[in-house]
C-alpha cells in the first residue's frame, strides 16, 4: 500500500510503522501540492524585499550569519556544495531508521512551512518508493542541530536535483532524526513489553507463584493505568495456571513486584509515544516560514530552536532505565529458579540427570550490568565544537537512542537467557506451561533440546534472542 500525505496530522506513529518499517511508500496529495506550490510562490516574492532578513537565505550560515548576501550571492550559496557536512563516521543507522528519518523530514515540507521547491520536495517523497537509502552513522553526531546526520542522508539528493534558495538548509534543518529515533524507540518498546509479559509470565507460573499477586483486584489498589495494564497482562497469560497446589506462602520479591517494575515500563513506553505523537506532526525547522493565512504578526519568517527535540532523548533514557530494571527482574527469577529451598523446585532444575543452567544466570548478571551502564542521564553535550559562534550547544539525541537500542538488544538476550530455565522447571515437574504461553514454550524447546551440549548454550541463546527481535521488529 501507499501512504497518502494530505497534512502534517497524517504523519502518526502508525503511518510511520507503515513506512519505516514495513516499507511502504509516501505519496503527496493533490492539496498537499498546491500548499507546498502556493508557499514556494509567496517565499520566492518574499526574499525580494531588503526589509527581511531570514537566516541562511539572504544572509551567511552559522558565524557568517551578521553577513547580508547580495542577490547573486544568496543564489550562489543555495547551489554551494554539501560535502563538508558529511563528516561523522562509525556505526550506520538501520534502514528502518533512514526511512523515518525521511518521512518525518515531510511535517516541515508537507503545509508549506519549509517553503521547499515543490520539485525538491516530490524527490524527498521519492527517496521512499524502495530504493537503498544513504548509509548514515550512529556515532559522532555532535552538532548543534542534525545537520552532520541530514547531510550524510540528502548529499545524494542535493547533487542530482536542482537547489534554489532555502532548499538545502529546509533539508538539513530541522529534527526529523529525533522524530524517527524517538519513534523507533517506541514502536519497538511497544512490541518488546509484549515480549517481556510473555517470558515473565512463563517464569512466574514456572516458579508456581501465588496467583494471588497478580490478581485483578490490585488493579484499583494500586491506582495506576500502567500496573493495571502488567497485572492484566500476566495474570491472562498465566490464567488459572495447572490447576494443581499452589505455593502455599509469598514468592520472592522479584516476582512479587514484576508488575510493578512492568508497569513502569509501560508508562515509559507511552510517554515515549506521546513524545512520538507529538514530534512527527511537528514543525521543526529554521527559520520557519509562516505561510499566507498563519501569519499573526510582522514576522512572516523566523529563527527557531526548533531543530533540538528535547524530550526526545528525555523519553529514551526512560525506556534504558526501564529495560535495565526488566533485566534486574529477569536475572534474580532465573536464579531463583534453581534455588531449590527458595523455589521448592528440585535443585539446580534436576542437575546432574539434565543440562546445568546455573551459568546462564551468571552471564544475564554481565548482560544487566552492562545495561546499568546504559541508564545514566544523557544530558547536554555542551559545545559542539564546530568553530560556530552561535552553534554552543549540540544535540544529545543520537546518544540517547544508541543507549536504548542496545539496552534493547540486551534485554533481549537476558530473556532469551530466562526462558530456557522456565521451561526446565516444567518439565522437571510435569506441570504444563499455560495455553497462552504454548506458543513461545514451543519456540524455546526448540532452541534448548536437553541434551548435553553445554557448549552450544550461549549459542542457543544468541539464536532464541535473535528470533525475539525478529518478532519486535516485524512490520
Amino acid at each position: 500500500m501507499t501512504v497518502t500525505l494530505d497534512r502534517r496530522t497524517d504523519l502518526t506513529l502508525e503511518t510511520a510503522k507503515r513506512v519505516a518499517w514495513g516499507g511502504e511508500p509516501v505519496m503527496l496529495s493533490e492539496a498537499a501540492r498546491r500548499k507546498i506550490a502556493a508557499a514556494r510562490r509567496d517565499f520566492l516574492a518574499l526574499i525580494e524585499r531588503e526589509d527581511i532578513t531570514i537566516y541562511g537565505v539572504n544572509t551567511g550560515y552559522g558565524h557568517q550569519a551578521k553577513k547580508r548576501l547580495t542577490p547573486e550571492e544568496r543564489k550562489a550559496q543555495a547551489k554551494a556544495p554539501t560535502h563538508y557536512r558529511a563528516t561523522s563516521w562509525g556505526d550506520p543507522l538501520p534502514e528502518r531508521v533512514l526511512r523515518g528519518i525521511v518521512f518525518a523530514r515531510l511535517a516541515n515540507v508537507i503545509e508549506g512551512h519549509a517553503a521547499l521547491s515543490p520539485h525538491v520536495a516530490e524527490a524527498v517523497a521519492a527517496l521512499l518508493d524502495g530504493g537503498s537509502l544513504p548509509p548514515v552513522p550512529a556515532r559522532g553526531q555532535g552538532g548543534a542541530g542534525e545537520i552532520l546526520s541530514l547531510s550524510h542522508l540528502f548529499l545524494p539528493l542535493t547533487q542530482s536535483v536542482e537547489l534554489a534558495e532555502k532548499d538545502m538548509i529546509s533539508l538539513l534543518n530541522g529534527s526529523p532524526a529525533a522524530t524517527a529515533l524517538v519513534a523507533d524507540a517506541a514502536l519497538a518498546a511497544r512490541s518488546r513489553l509484549e515480549l517481556v509479559a510473555d517470558v515473565f509470565a512463563l517464569a512466574a507460573e514456572a516458579f508456581n507463584a501465588p496467583l494471588g499477586h497478580f490478581a485483578e483486584e490490585l488493579e484499583g489498589l494500586w491506582n495506576n493505568p500502567h500496573d493495571a495494564w502488567a497485572l492484566d497482562a500476566l495474570r491472562s497469560r498465566i490464567g488459572g495456571g495447572h490447576g494443581g497446589d499452589r505455593r502455599p506462602y509469598q514468592a520472592p520479591v522479584s516476582i512479587r513486584i514484576m508488575p510493578r517494575i512492568l508497569g513502569e515500563a509501560h508508562r515509559a513506553m507511552s510517554a515515549a509515544e506521546t513524545i512520538a505523537r507529538q514530534s512527527l506532526a511537528a514543525v521543526s525547522d529554521n527559520p520557519v516560514v509562516f505561510p499566507a493565512g498563519e501569519r499573526i504578526g510582522p514576522d512572516e519568517v523566523v529563527s527557531t530552536g526548533g531543530y533540538h527535540n528535547a524530550q526526545a532523548p528525555a523519553a529514551m533514557d526512560a525506556l534504558t532505565a526501564a529495560m535495565a530494571n526488566l533485566a534486574v527482574i529477569a536475572t534474580r527469577v532465573a536464579a531463583k529458579l534453581q534455588d531449590g529451598p527458595v523455589s521448592l523446585l528440585p535443585p539446580f532444575l534436576g542437575y546432574p540427570d539434565s543440562d546445568y543452567l546455573g551459568c546462564l544466570a551468571m552471564a544475564m548478571v554481565g548482560y544487566e550490568e552492562e545495561m546499568r551502564m546504559l541508564a545514566q542521564p544523557t544530558l547536554l553535550p555542551g559545545s559542539e565544537s564546530g568553530g560556530f559562534a552561535q552553534d554552543d550547544v549540540a544535540s544529545p539525541v543520537f546518544l540517547a537512542w544508541s543507549k536504548q537500542e542496545k539496552a534493547g538488544e540486551l534485554l533481549d538476550l537476558t530473556l532469551a537467557s530466562l526462558a530456557p530455565v522456565a521451561m526446565r522447571a516444567y518439565e522437571v515437574t510435569g506441570r504444563p506451561a499455560p495455553e497462552a504461553l504454548r506458543s513461545i514454550g514451543t519456540e524455546v524447546r526448540q532452541h534448548f533440546p536437553d541434551d548435553g551440549d553445554v557448549a552450544a548454550m550461549g549459542p542457543r541463546c544468541a539464536a532464541l534472542a535473535a528470533a525475539f527481535r525478529a518478532e519486535i521488529y516485524k512490520a
